[in-house]
Formats: C-alpha cells, structure tokens, sequence
C-alpha cells in the first residue's frame, strides 16, 4: 500500500514540488518502504523517532524537521537534519548557530508562520515576520529558505485557502528583500487534507503523512 501511495503521489504532484514524508508513529520499516518508493525527503517531528528510523535508513534520504524543536534538543538535531521547517523563536535560531557552528555546518530553515495569529500555537505572526528575519540573517550558520505554515487544523481544504493565501503573499514580498543568510526558496504548506489546496496556492513543499502511511492505529 504504501509503495502505491507514493507513486501516485509523486504522478500527481507537479515537477519541482518536494513531496515530504511524514513519519510521525511510523516504524523505520514503513520509512524505509516509502524512500524505496521514490521518496526523497522524510519529515519527523520526534527527535527519538528520527534517531531511530536514521541509524537505519541514514542520509540515503533528507530530513527535515517539522516538530517544535526544543533548544535542549538542538546539538542532535543538528547532527541528523538537513532542514529544521519550524525556527520560530529567536532563542532557538542562536542555539541553533551555535550548534552549527561548533559542528562545521549551515543549517537551512524555514520559519514557521503563524498565518491564523492563534496565541496557543507555535509560529511567528505575519506582522512580526520582517523583525524576526533580520534579526536571525545576521547569525551565520542558519540560512533562511523559505516559511513553513500550518493553519488551523479543519475537515474543510478549503477552509486553509485564506492561510495560505496569506502566507504566499508574505513570502513574495520577502523574495524581493535582499538580506545576508536569507533566500527565500520554498515554502511549505498543505497535508493530507489541505494539499491540494496548498499546491494551488503555492506551496513547493507539502507535507504529506496519512496518504502515504494510511491511518496511525492508537494501540
């Protein structure tokens, strides 16, 4: 099932869009199956779960981080990850450099926006975007690439459009913006649900769990 998904998935998604593979409660056996499948990048949002899965599978794919990263966490993220998709806290981008730093690598990131502004949920809200860029593009070893967006969660794909709407907008307005350490390449938005959506609004980046995998079972 999960090689059928795939390929359908990658027939469908249009050329220069990154299909990430999200792992979440997944075995690295499932992991393994999709990446034979043809998926390039897988995403994790637990650190344990990726150190598992990657003494396995190792760099034969790209990881990107799509959890909330703890700075705790940071020295092994930055061991494992080729892309940290959630910076949202100026404390975490130093750390993050600092890690970087001690271990001879530029990470690339995106920052995650808090397009619904929803006080209870991670992410920069819009209007603090340009603050938080040229405050992180002055650190060396982290490199900007894009942002990252969620929305709120729904049933309804068409309930995310304005969100990524939103998100798209800011993110052309970026690219116009000359900074150091800053390149605005991708923007990821759009799941299983809201993909579709997403891709037509945008998104080169759409992260993609359920259709791959099927539904996690709770035992």
């Amino acid at each position: 099932m999960i090689e059928e998904n795939v390929k359908k998935l990658l027939k469908e998604i249009p050329k220069g869009v990154i299909l990430v593979a999200v792992a979440k409660g997944r075995t690295p056996d499932e992991v393994r199956r999709a990446k034979d499948a043809g998926v390039k990048v897988v995403g994790q949002n637990y650190l344990q779960e990726a150190e598992t899965a990657y003494r396995e599978i190792k760099n034969t794919v790209k990881w990107h981080f799509i959890g909330n990263l703890q700075k705790r966490k940071t020295k092994k993220a930055v061991q494992i990850f080729d892309m940290i998709e959630t910076l949202d806290s100026i404390d975490l981008a130093e750390e993050l450099n600092r890690r970087c730093e001690e271990q001879g690598k530029i990470m690339p990131v995106l920052v995650e926006i808090n397009s619904a502004e929803e006080e209870q949920k991670f992410g920069v809200f819009p209007e603090d975007a340009e603050y938080f860029i040229k405050k992180v593009s002055t650190l060396p070893f982290v490199k900007i690439m894009g942002f990252m967006t969620m929305g709120p969660f729904s049933e309804n794909p068409e309930d995310s459009r304005p969100y990524f709407k939103k998100t798209k907008q800011l993110f052309d307005r970026f690219q116009k913006i000359e900074l150091a350490n800053v390149q605005m390449r991708y923007l990821s938005m759009g799941m299983s649900v809201s993909y579709k959506v997403a891709l037509e609004e945008g998104a080169n980046i759409v992260r993609i769990g359920t259709l791959i995998f099927g539904e996690r079972s709770n035992g």
